[in-house]
């Protein structure tokens, strides 16, 4: 049996040498760096699922083998093939990849520090949607400037809570960890009666948010394409179809590992860009409108900006994988704590600066109020960043669609869209083409950047941020919680439904609204 271990451990890590390059995205994805491709993380939530299958696949194959060569009895289907959520098993390419995955982090698994993972959780916070920020400042004044504290505060104890939900206490009452994802948390709190339900709403909510993210860096590539060049006889819809057959490629995606190249250089480039707009902010500090910054809010508008706050701080959804991946998890409660209170005052400081230099005349992305010899250089490399962030949500949300509707086993509602060399079917290339057009037409047909952004953050990001935390804590640790974090957990879900319906609503009136304008013209 040793022999024969020691002979599989060998073929595995020559294989895994001879596939380095190949598998650069996936090693990217478990050490935590993933999320630090994309302001919004969004290779975690795929991450999620595929660290339960690197985990286990090793085991699995080492039980298959052992049954049918050592002439013992064969192990069950369910001990073959892990179950991602209790039945079914894994299509054979996943297990073939869990099993190489999981040889590669059994022993020698890359772990990241607190200060790796706070930077993966402050790319995820401070990306390239605080550009509309100053927007929400302009229909809510001080009172916008206090949702993006209390935000910060609300967003952070979720985040904390939603990983105490990952751990229970065993018989000899230490704490560990028996959950990996999100998707097992909603699933937990489901069963028995409804085992797979709370890790379908999750996904559902999960895709909703990757494919809105798709749809806003197109509206913000047309939007910011049109205002650098005013002049050109080109419309806002004509540099949107543009910037999508640049993206159409995306439909033949494999992994994200040429993509994953320019990563580190977008989010640094966008830093930079961050800190031109508030340096030239700061050289018209003279002609700052205080006077304009008000206790008001617009009673219509507001409830919009309070989704765009909170789609801003959206990255719960990530949060289990990047803990799981940390050298030291305890160190998690004090990088969720200085991450989300530098996004604090960095986005405070940055939509009130913003606001205060070109007061009701401010913009729904802030940059298209530059002078014009600042805003073309300023927005091209903008758009170049969303251009490279876009394969990101895309691939993610592509992946959860054909895990769930073309692979999850005999549940499945469709045929496989790959045939059995493991290349794509001509029909599922088709229908990754009709995603990437439909960002498209809503993009051209509902070109507005805040409404857009609004209705997902009142939707997804309410819901993924403050809701189901809240209600999977109270759930899964009400027996062990103390009385004030009951509370907090009740008023947050309260006051986190009001918030959702009233920015949902607005948002989407205010849809329906453009949307029938666009179609009129």
């Amino acid at each position: 049996m040793a022999t024969l271990l020691r002979s599989k451990l060998s073929n595995v890590a020559t294989s895994v040498s001879n596939k380095s390059q190949a598998k650069m995205s996936g090693m990217f994805a478990r050490m935590g760096f993933q999320a630090a491709t994309d302001e919004e993380a969004v290779g975690f939530a795929h991450c999620d699922d595929l660290d339960m299958e690197h985990r286990q696949g090793l085991q699995m194959d080492i039980l298959k083998s052992d049954g049918g060569e050592e002439g013992g009895e064969q192990p069950l289907e369910g001990d073959i093939h892990y179950q991602r959520d209790g039945t079914g098993p894994l299509p054979p390419s996943a297990s073939k990849e869990a099993g190489v995955c999981s040889e590669l982090s059994g022993q020698g698994k890359p772990k990241i520090t607190a200060w790796e993972a706070g930077w993966n959780v402050t790319n995820a916070i401070q990306g390239m949607f605080v550009l509309g920020l100053p927007y929400a400042i302009l229909h809510g004044g001080y009172l916008g400037l206090f949702l993006i504290i209390f935000a910060a505060v609300v967003c952070c104890y979720t985040g904390k809570i939603l990983i105490a939900c990952l751990y229970e206490e065993n018989e000899d009452g230490e704490i560990v960890r028996v959950r990996d994802s999100y998707v097992d948390i909603a699933n937990a709190c489901c069963a028995p009666r409804f085992p797979t339900l709370g890790g379908r709403i999750v996904n559902v909510a999960q895709i909703i948010e990757l494919v809105m993210t798709c749809i806003l860096y197109v509206v913000v590539s047309g939007n910011l394409m049109y205002n650098s060049f005013p002049n050109l006889p080109v419309s806002q819809k004509s540099w949107s179809i543009i910037a999508t057959a640049v993206l159409l490629p995306c439909a033949f995606l494999k992994n994200l590992k040429a993509v994953s190249k320019f990563s580190l250089l977008c989010t640094l480039a966008h830093f930079v860009i961050n800190i031109l707009v508030i340096a030239y902010c700061l050289s018209r500090a003279r002609d700052w409108a205080w006077d304009k910054v008000k206790f008001y809010i617009d009673v219509k508008k507001f409830p919009i900006s309070i989704g765009i706050i909170v789609f801003s701080y959206t990255s719960q959804i990530f949060l289990p994988s990047l803990e799981g991946n940390m050298q030291n998890p305890k160190e998690f409660h004090c990088m969720m704590n200085w991450t989300h209170i530098a996004a604090c005052i960095l986005k405070g400081l940055f939509a009130l600066v913003a606001y205060l230099t070109w007061a009701d005349e401010t913009k729904e992305v802030i940059t298209d109020n530059l002078p014009s010899t600042i805003r073309a250089v300023v927005n091209i490399f903008l758009v170049a960043k969303a251009l490279l962030s876009y394969p990101l949500p895309f691939f993610a949300a592509v992946e959860v669609l054909e895990r769930s509707l073309f692979q999850d086993g005999n549940r499945a509602f469709f045929p496989n869209c790959y045939g059995g060399d493991g290349r794509l079917k001509s029909w599922g290339l088709t229908l990754r083409c009709a995603l990437v057009v439909f960002t498209l037409l809503m993009a051209i047909y509902v070109p507005h950047f805040a409404l857009l952004m609004g209705l997902t953050g009142s939707l997804t990001g309410a819901g993924l941020c403050f809701l189901l935390p809240s209600l999977f804590h109270l759930k899964l640790l009400w027996r062990k919680l103390l009385w004030h974090h009951v509370f907090f957990d009740v008023a947050i879900f309260v006051i986190g439904g009001i918030c959702s319906v009233s920015g949902f609503i607005h948002s989407l009136e205010g849809l329906i609204e453009a949307f029938r304008t666009n179609a009129e013209d």
